[in-house]
C-alpha cells in the first residue's frame, strides 16, 4: 500500500506526519520525494547503506549530418533543441528526454547522452526500518525523473509513505501518482486552506481518496473544518500548537517518540488509512 502525504505549501507539516507515522512500525517504509529539498533523513537519521547515481539522458546533434531543417525544433515542446541559422542549440536542462527529436530527424544526426542529474540515498532509520531519499543537484530544473525511481524501488515493500513535494506541481503529480491514500495536511490559516483547496482539487482529479490532517489545530480560525464538512471531507486527526513540539522539531526529533500521548494520534491516523490492515494501528 502507498499513503501519499502532501500539503497545499511548504511548512504545513507534511514531514512531521509522515515521519511519525514512519516511525511506528519498523515495516513502513518511508520515501522522501521532495528531493529539492530532503528534510525526513534529518528525523529518522537513517545509516546509508547504497547511493545510486541518477541520470538522463539528453540529445547530441552531429552537425556534420544535420542539414538545420528544423522539425527537432518543431517537435519539441520545452524548447530543449532549437535549430538556428547555423546550428541546433541544445538547452540540455530542459530536455525531458523523450527521443522525440531523435525520431523525426530525417538525417540521424542526433543521439543521446547521459548527464548525471542527482542521487538516491537508501539506509536504514533510527526505528529499524527502511527509507530512502533524492536529491536533485543544484541548477536542475526537473526531479521527475528521480521521484519516479524512488517508487520504482519501492514497488515491492509492504506498505509504503510518500513524503510529497509541496504544491500541486509536476513533481507532486509524479509523487502521488497511484497511491492508494493520500493524506492532506494544512493548517487552519487563511493561506494553509486557500493552498489546501489546489490540492483536494488535484487528488480528485487523479480520482485518488483523501483526507485531512490539520496540523497547528488550535492556531488559526474555523475555516478549514467548515470547508471540509461542505465538501465532504474526512477529517483524519489533528495535533495542537505546542510549543514542546516545535522544541523537539527543532532538534530534529520525532516528536511523539518523546511525547507518548501524541503516539496515540498517529496510531488511530494509520489505522484509519490503512484499515487496519497488517496489523497496522
Amino acid at each position: 500500500m502507498k499513503i501519499a502525504v502532501l500539503s497545499g505549501k511548504g511548512g504545513t507539516g507534511k514531514t512531521t506526519v509522515s515521519t511519525n507515522l514512519s516511525a511506528l512500525n519498523k515495516n513502513i517504509t518511508l520515501i522522501d520525494s521532495d528531493v529539492e529539498e530532503p528534510n525526513a533523513s534529518i528525523f529518522l537519521k537513517p545509516i546509508v547503506t547504497e547511493e545510486e547515481i541518477m541520470f538522463v539522458e539528453y540529445p547530441m546533434v552531429d552537425s556534420e549530418k544535420c542539414t538545420l531543417c528544423g522539425k527537432c525544433g518543431e517537435l519539441c515542446k520545452f524548447n530543449a533543441i532549437i535549430p538556428a541559422k547555423n546550428t541546433v542549440l541544445v538547452f540540455k536542462e530542459s530536455c525531458h528526454a523523450c527521443g522525440g527529436c531523435e525520431l523525426v530527424c530525417p538525417t540521424g544526426a542526433i543521439t543521446y547522452e547521459k548527464r548525471e542529474i542527482g542521487k538516491i540515498i537508501k539506509g536504514k532509520t533510527i526505528f529499524d526500518n527502511y527509507m530512502e531519499y533524492g536529491l536533485l543537484n543544484v541548477g536542475e530544473l526537473s526531479g521527475i525523473n528521480i521521484i519516479k525511481a524512488l517508487k520504482n524501488n519501492t514497488n515491492d515493500r509492504e506498505l509504503v509513505i510518500i513524503d510529497s513535494p509541496p504544491g500541486a506541481s509536476c513533481a507532486t503529480v509524479a509523487a502521488v501518482e497511484d497511491s492508494d491514500f493520500a493524506i492532506v495536511v494544512t493548517e487552519p490559516t487563511p493561506f494553509g486552506v486557500s493552498d489546501m483547496k489546489m490540492v483536494v482539487e488535484m487528488l480528485r482529479e487523479m480520482k485518488i481518496p483523501f483526507g485531512v490532517f490539520v496540523n497547528k489545530a488550535d492556531l488559526g480560525d474555523m475555516e478549514v473544518y467548515d470547508y471540509c464538512r461542505e465538501e465532504n471531507i474526512e477529517i483524519l486527526g489533528e495535533i495542537p500548537f505546542d510549543k514542546d513540539i516545535a522544541t523537539y522539531y527543532s532538534k530534529g526529533e520525532v516528536f511523539s517518540n518523546f511525547m507518548p500521548h501524541y503516539k496515540e494520534v498517529f496510531e488511530n491516523l494509520l489505522q484509519l488509512v490503512t484499515g487496519g490492515k497488517n496489523g497496522y494501528k
